[in-house]
């Protein structure tokens, strides 16, 4: 289990429990609803979307509750069963913990900690776990099999009393209940040589290798991967057994690189120059001319025996194509990519949609779960409190976007994790643009450091307002809309009028975002006149208010009686094209739509 526990508690009866519980488990939060138990770390007023934000987003959960309320939270979101988080059920009394999900993540011994810490029972029902004190298709971290198809029936074997034999080195095997006999006709073999697996012999591998490798820029990927493959075949050495790839950081961004560590499964580290030129004494091929161009002896063995610590010892000497260079070095035990140089380092750019959880997609969720530290506005990272529990936040004030952005770019540009949150979708009036702008200035022109430049960029879309907006009140957007922002601080005022004025001439619905603040008053009443001469004044207008959070408002007006004084900051406005219509409905409620043109069809039948 590598993220904190999220505690739920739903009833004033669990939380005594609950605090025994995080009282045991270092950095878990509680999490009470908010109308039943307030005061605790995080509140939340909806149980069953914040459990599936909570699972969608990786974290483990121990609910002080009926496993009814979990498995009815969950049902339509379980997947992968190798990925998902641990889910617990603890009675109130704190006598039965039931692990639910997320047993090969943890899930058993989490609850075995936890019942422990409550003089409790744990209720683990997996069976070779409860048997032979082992899950032979969930090895332990650091380890890889070969073949998982054939886990379950050696398993279901063992279980039925067939002994088994223990080739090679595995200390979670011999301190396991498996009856080991060395005449056994099933084996376990523990190695990093590439042996073939069978219905009798599973393959572990322990992840005691580390890939060095250097490469031209612009490399072909299949030229690295290709050399890489070749090269532990030809050593004998399994994929299996590799923990990580490793290269110097000027290369942190290249795609050979990069598309070598997905291809093989395995994290990425780099290395500075300093720090691989430490291991010259230990290289087999030193090279001045490598040396004059990047400031170390080698690269590929350099960072193979870098990120295999002092114990390390190169297995295979640098081989070598027109292109790329590799090395491959064997540490003594697991390697913990953690602790092996740094990773590429990312900014997550998150739209969290207007602020609803069920509003928020699950890639934004996880990215955000993921993530090392987030950066914000203050308010944007209140809302998503419960997803960035124990991260390191990063608040700025409102006109201070440049600072935020750079922040987070030269943050990842260390190895980090950041995720940058935006509301709405971050594409759309907000940080995402300018992330693109710094990343493409030079640095001596206000752009960001080379280090931020290599790093890995990734946007996960979020719902704008005016979609929200639309989507309440009908399909305002139903047919050709536009964007205009009515703020005329980074934009001349005859810039924005100039589009209002295209607008109006195209009859597109227009969305505007920044419509008033407090000291811009006049653009939204300008923008309402040029309109209004092109389109009639009784234009169905959509004021959408807060959408998506406490007090949401929507308000259906015409283009005619828009004021300026209801409008505020948050308020998104939506004007109608000629053809927009808006309709009272019998309960008294309006919906605003903007037809196709499926009139014609709908005619012709008639």
């Amino acid at each position: 289990m590598d993220a904190t526990a999220a505690i739920l508690v739903l009833t004033p009866a669990a939380e005594p429990v609950a605090r025994r519980i995080a009282a045991a488990l270092p950095g878990a939060t509680l999490h009470g609803l908010a109308h039943r138990v307030p005061g605790l770390d995080v509140s939340f007023a909806e149980t069953l979307n914040h459990i599936r934000a909570l699972y969608q987003a990786g974290t483990p959960i121990v609910g002080v509750c009926a496993s009814g309320i979990l498995i009815r939270a969950l049902a339509a979101v379980i997947e992968d069963k190798r990925s998902e988080p641990p889910v617990l059920a603890v009675s109130e009394d704190g006598a039965s913990v039931v692990p639910l999900l997320g047993g090969h993540r943890g899930a058993n011994s989490l609850a075995r900690q936890v019942a422990e810490a409550l003089d409790g029972h744990a209720a683990v029902t997996t069976q070779g776990d409860t048997a032979l004190g082992v899950a032979l298709d969930s090895p332990p971290k650091g380890w890889w099999l070969a073949n998982p198809q054939d886990a379950k029936g050696v398993m279901a074997r063992l279980l039925a009393g067939e002994p088994v034999r223990l080739k090679g080195d595995a200390p979670w095997i011999t301190r396991s209940r498996l009856p080991l006999a060395d005449t056994a006709e099933m084996e376990i073999v523990a190695s990093v040589e590439a042996i073939e697996p069978g219905a009798d012999r599973l393959v572990y591998h322990p992840r005691r290798l580390v890939v060095g490798v250097g490469c031209a820029r612009g490399c072909p990927a299949e030229e690295l991967a290709a050399l890489v493959r070749e090269t532990l075949a030809g050593a004998g050495l399994a994929e299996g057994a590799v923990a990580l790839v490793a290269t110097l950081d000027l290369k942190a961004d290249e795609a050979a690189v990069n598309a070598l560590a997905g291809q093989l499964g395995v994290p990425l580290r780099v290395f500075p120059a300093a720090r691989l030129e430490q291991e010259a004494p230990r290289l087999a091929n030193p090279s001045d001319v490598v040396f004059a161009e990047v400031g170390c002896h080698g690269v590929s063995e350099g960072a193979a025996l870098a990120a295999t610590g002092a114990d390390g010892m190169l297995l295979v000497e640098k081989r070598k194509t027109a292109n790329a260079t590799v090395a491959v070095a064997l540490a003594p035990e697991p390697v913990d990519p953690a602790g092996a140089g740094r990773p590429r380092g990312r900014l997550s750019v998150i739209g969290i949609g207007p602020g609803r959880d069920d509003w928020r997609t699950p890639e934004a969720s996880r990215l955000l779960a993921d993530a090392d530290e987030a950066v914000g506005y203050s308010l944007y990272l209140d809302i998503v409190a419960p997803l960035i529990q124990g991260k390191q936040r990063h608040a700025f004030p409102l006109g201070a976007e440049e600072e935020r952005v750079r922040f987070a770019l030269e943050r990842a540009g260390e190895g980090r994790s950041v995720a940058l949150v935006s509301s709405g979708d971050a594409g759309i009036y907000a940080m995402g643009a300018l992330v693109y702008e710094l990343l493409h200035r030079d640095t001596a022109e206000g752009g960001v450091s080379d280090a931020a430049k290599r790093v890995e960029v990734v946007n996960a879309p979020g719902i704008s307002a005016l979609q929200a907006a639309s989507a309440r009140i009908g399909a305002v957007l139903g047919h050709d809309f536009c964007t205009i922002s009515l703020s005329d601080l980074l934009t001349p005022w005859e810039a924005i009028e100039q589009r209002l004025r295209a607008a109006a001439d195209g009859d597109f619905v227009v969305a505007f975002y920044n419509p008033v603040s407090k000291r811009r008053r006049t653009q939204l009443a300008a923008a309402r006149e040029i309109l209004l001469a092109a389109r009639p004044a009784d234009t169905p207008v959509v004021l959408g208010y807060n959408l998506g959070r406490e007090g949401e408002t929507l308000t259906v007006t015409t283009l005619g009686e828009l004021r300026v004084d209801d409008v505020d900051m948050l308020t998104t406005v939506l004007v109608g094209s000629s053809a927009s219509r808006a309709v009272m409905t019998g309960s008294g409620r309006p919906f605003v739509y903007t037809p196709r043109g499926y009139a014609k069809r709908i005619e012709e039948k008639l």
